[in-house]
């Protein structure tokens, strides 16, 4: 069985539009799993540097999969395990949701090992 590494990462600057309201950072946050492959999340960290609480929003084909806060500058390192697995064809998006108006960056890094040959 092949295993590719897929890395969602850098650094994203961003200004909220409610806490209520998540929404697309960067077209780089988001990957769609070849066909025939399941991809799982091997390390998923957050780093919040704007004042406020966050929340990144793991988006799975349009519809939210995972909520996770993330406090004013500070870190999560989200274990892999509490992301679910993908099947091929899905679209996998990170989102923020923050406060109204209220600047701000995030450093991500999730890592992805994309298996081909499963069904």
């Amino acid at each position: 069985m092949n295993s590719d590494a897929h890395l969602l990462q850098g650094v994203f600057a961003f200004e909220g539009k409610g806490l209520h309201e998540p929404f697309p950072v960067d077209a780089g946050l988001r990957y769609t799993v070849p066909g025939g492959s399941v991809a799982r999340a091997v390390r998923f960290r957050v780093v919040n540097r704007s004042d406020d609480m966050v929340c990144v929003v793991l988006v799975c084909d349009g519809s939210p999969l995972r909520y996770f806060p993330v406090a004013a500058q500070a870190e999560v390192e989200i274990p892999p395990r509490a992301v679910e697995d993908l099947r091929g064809g899905s679209t996998l998006e990170l989102q923020v949701a923050a406060p109204k108006e209220r600047a701000g960056s995030l450093v991500v890094d999730l890592s992805l090992d994309v298996s081909a040959g499963l069904s």
